[in-house]
């Protein structure tokens, strides 16, 4: 038996996979660039794609399972990733498949009751957390909050938010969404948050790294895309911060702003209540800042500039944040929105 390459462009080749796939409970990824089948019979028997460095929607036929065909199928988009130079591979799968993936040398990152990421390659999270460790000097012995946020841009919502929980606690840790997939793109929204909390000397900014909030543990985020998988995606990405990041760096509270207008945000919310206290840390839920008797969110300062109101701005970000929306390059995002219908 061959393994073929699917021709994505091809409406019928791609239906095939879809339908084979229905009958596994999953769903075809929107974000895959490479998928490969073997037939019996002209009749798919299994499947495997990637997007990026990320396998997705792999599945054999039940009556062709424990025939080496895994393998097989796997090894080959595992080449494609290498053949790429992607030297690091991530898998998103149901916890069944773990022993498949662990025969071909992947190991678990965290699993829920349901589904497992699993990584292989020259990075790993305990290596990426020790770089945290060395490149931002994080402590171990002193107990430390965490926020992760996107930024997108920073405004004072995300200002106040960083206050109180500096004012509330011996370090505190920024983990900023490094998946650039937002219209203010990582290196900006990094920068603006390092520039917008530079006068909190117990902050320390951290890029967000592939293990928080990206393609592999939760891209319903970018999506914001409400399905079957947003559960398990909430629960994964929850339980990689309390397991890997606050077990590791020893954070025993995280803070995160009530969420009043995205629903996605509003199920990751109540995830990371329901899951990160098993793992010793606290989640301060906080109101909040508001203007006007309205939420101060980063999705009404774009609307704002999608509609060229530059001057109510000022009201709604820090100088910093503001200083770059006059800025040639924020000059640039702001036309790059009032083309796009793009949730982030």
């Amino acid at each position: 038996m061959n393994i073929e390459k699917v021709n994505l462009s091809n409406p019928f080749e791609k239906k095939e996979v879809v339908d084979f796939l229905a009958g596994f409970d999953l769903k075809y990824d929107e974000n895959i660039d490479y998928t490969v089948v073997i037939r019996e019979n002209d009749k798919i028997i299994a499947t495997a794609s990637k997007g990026k460095n990320i396998i997705k929607c792999f599945a054999i036929d039940k009556n062709h399972q424990g025939e080496g065909i895994s393998g097989s199928i796997l090894t080959n988009v595992t080449n494609k990733m290498f053949d790429q130079g992607y030297l690091h591979s991530m898998v998103f799968t149901k916890t069944s498949n773990q022993d498949i993936f662990s025969g071909i040398g992947y190991k678990e990152v965290a699993h829920t009751d349901k589904v497992i990421l699993m990584e292989m390659g020259i990075n790993s999270i305990d290596k990426t957390i020790n770089k945290i460790k060395k490149d931002f000097d994080v402590k171990t012995e002193t107990q430390k909050a965490m926020l992760v946020m996107n930024c997108n841009p920073f405004t004072y919502g995300h200002q106040f938010l960083i206050e109180k929980a500096a004012s509330e606690n011996e370090e505190v840790l920024i983990f900023v969404v490094q998946e650039d997939k937002s219209v203010f793109p990582f290196k900006t929204r990094y920068n603006l948050v390092k520039k917008g909390t530079a006068h909190l000397g117990n902050v320390k900014v951290i890029p967000g790294t592939e293990y928080i909030i990206s393609s592999a543990t939760f891209p319903n985020y970018f999506l914001r895309k409400e399905d079957d998988s947003l559960m398990e995606y909430t629960k994964l990405d929850a339980t990689i911060a309390g397991k890997q990041f606050g077990e590791k760096l020893n954070i025993n509270r995280r803070y995160i702003g009530e969420e009043p207008y995205c629903p996605v945000t509003k199920k990751y919310n109540d995830a990371l209540m329901e899951i990160l206290p098993e793992y010793g840390m606290e989640v301060v839920l906080v109101p909040r800042k508001e203007l006007h008797h309205t939420a101060i969110s980063a999705s009404i300062v774009r609307e704002k500039l999608k509609e060229g109101k530059i001057e109510e701005l000022k009201e709604f970000v820090p100088p910093t944040t503001f200083e770059f929306l006059i800025s040639p390059e924020g000059k640039e995002i702001e036309e790059k929105l009032k083309n796009s219908n793009s949730p982030h």
